[in-house]
This record gives structure tokens, C-alpha cells and sequence, in this order.
């Protein structure tokens, strides 16, 4: 259900918190899906785009129709479902990411509890809408502890590993949307200079990514990954049918003002997520 567009651009049973959690169904969720318009849906590239997207509309409904706050579940069923019927694709057309996500029972919570998420701001501006997103499959007998892909479209293409419990934290600021203290979703880049560094020091761990759209709609993501001492952080252009740009492309002042946004400083405190 986490795609690479979450990951690294230079090149989503565990423990849930506790409480009841309100189940969505697929009509919701589809609903939510339709509302995103004017990009590729099945660009492996774009698939970080539509998570949040659809998650922030779920939360945003959610906030306003039920007192209780109470955390939303999104099963891999109802949203596979909901995505077929999205993009009109049959379950052998849609793409490995969703594919994986579907086959390997991956569920979604996703939480707006105001006092469950943001303990204090202290530096930069109050995102508008704060989630802790959870994304996992159930721990068995026999059942794998990760898997991973790879996505041909980025540049340079990646290898997507997704650990069997992602967390992360999802701040809208409505020119800017952030998943921050992203942890169990790891990835490389698996072709040119990079790829060959990373082929030595292995897989980084993805800890935030930053996404902002042009007003073109364009995606530009800014992200940043660690293996060890080893910090990468890059820019990449996605265009609305998935295809990538390392950098912002020459000639687009606009989005040099949406890159040096993506790099201004954010201090946040958050609370725990409740295990």
C-alpha cells in the first residue's frame, strides 16, 4: 500500500493502538479515490501522492462527521477494491505495488486524534492536519517480515523494501505535505552512481519525504534516507503521467520557490504512538 514514491528521489497483525477503530468501507474509500484527479494513478511514482491524498480526505470527513475521533481502519480488501474501480483495472492489470500491498493483507489506520499525534511545534508553521498512519499485515506462522519491488519509472529506478509494520507521521500544511519519523519502509537506488554506492553500504532507511504540487500539477518530493553515518537527501520532479526528473527541471523559477519550501526547516514533537 506504500509506494516508492515515498522513498529516496534521487531515486505502507501488529499491534494496533488501543481503542475501537471504525472500519471504512469500500464506497468511502472509492469515494475519497475519485477526488484525486489530474495524475497517473497506476505510475508506481505517484503512488505516495494518492495515499495521502486520500488519507487526509478520509481524516478531514472523519473529523467533522464523528465526535469520537476514533481512528479509521482501511483494509487491504476494501481498498484494492476501491482502486480497480478507480482506474478501471482488472486485479492482473494493477500495478506490482498495489498488487504486493493486496497479496501480503497490508491494512491501514490511519488516526487524527489531536492527542495522539502533535505534542508541539517549535519551529516553522502549524500543519493544518496531523495523522500517525499505520500500515502492516498480520504476524503468522510462516508469514514473511518485509518484501520488496522494484520501480522501473523513477530515475535512477529503485529497490522498495516495505518491513511488515510502516509507521509515519502525515502533516498537511496545504502547500506541503510531509510523512516525517517514517520507519520500516527501506530502499536504494539500484542504477547508476548511486546505485553502485548503494550496493556496497545496502539499504537506507527512508526517514521523511516532503511533497509539493506546482500549480501545473507537477509533484515535486524532496526526501531523506539514512544508512548509518550516510545521509542522502535530493529533489526529484514526478509528472503527472509518473515520469521522474532528478532536480527541478530549467526554466521553472515556480518550482526553485516550491524546492527552497521543501527545504525550509520543521521541528515538530510528537507523542508516542500508543503500542
Amino acid at each position: 500500500m506504500i509506494s516508492a514514491g515515498v522513498l529516496l528521489p534521487l531515486l505502507l497483525s501488529a499491534a494496533a493502538a488501543p481503542g475501537a477503530r471504525r472500519p471504512l468501507s469500500e464506497a468511502e474509500i472509492l469515494e475519497a479515490m475519485r477526488q484525486s484527479q489530474g495524475f497517473d494513478l497506476r505510475a508506481t511514482t505517484n503512488g505516495a501522492r494518492l495515499q495521502a491524498e486520500v488519507a487526509l480526505r478520509l481524516a478531514r470527513r472523519a473529523l467533522a462527521d464523528d465526535a469520537s475521533h476514533a481512528p479509521l481502519f482501511v483494509g487491504h480488501a476494501e481498498w484494492f477494491a476501491a482502486y480497480l474501480k478507480r482506474t478501471g483495472l482488472s486485479a492482473e492489470q494493477a500495478p506490482l505495488f498495489v498488487r504486493l500491498a493486496f497479496e501480503h493483507k497490508q491494512d491501514m489506520e490511519i488516526d487524527s486524534g489531536a492527542e495522539r499525534v502533535l505534542a508541539a511545534v517549535e519551529g516553522g508553521p502549524k500543519p493544518e492536519l496531523a495523522l500517525n498512519v499505520r500500515i502492516w499485515w498480520p504476524e503468522a506462522r510462516g508469514a514473511p517480515q518485509q518484501y520488496s519491488y522494484d520501480d522501473t519509472l523513477a530515475t535512477p529506478q529503485l529497490r522498495v523494501t516495505n518491513r511488515r509494520v510502516i509507521t509515519y507521521r502525515l502533516l498537511d500544511f496545504k502547500d506541503m505535505v510531509v510523512f516525517d519519523k517514517i520507519e520500516g519502509l527501506q530502499g536504494r537506488p539500484t542504477t547508476g552512481l548511486l546505485g553502485m554506492l548503494f550496493s556496497v553500504i545496502g539499504e537506507g532507511s527512508v526517514e521523511e519525504t516532503r511533497i509539493a504540487i506546482s500549480a501545473d500539477g507537477l509533484q515535486l518530493a524532496r526526501a531523506r534516507a539514512r544508512k548509518m553515518l550516510f545521509e542522502v537527501a535530493a529533489t526529484l520532479t514526478v509528472y503527472p503521467d509518473g515520469r521522474t526528473e532528478k532536480d527541478v527541471p530549467p526554466g521553472r523559477p515556480d518550482l526553485l520557490a516550491l524546492e527552497a519550501r521543501l527545504k525550509q526547516p520543521l521541528r515538530v514533537r510528537y507523542r508516542p504512538l500508543e503500542r
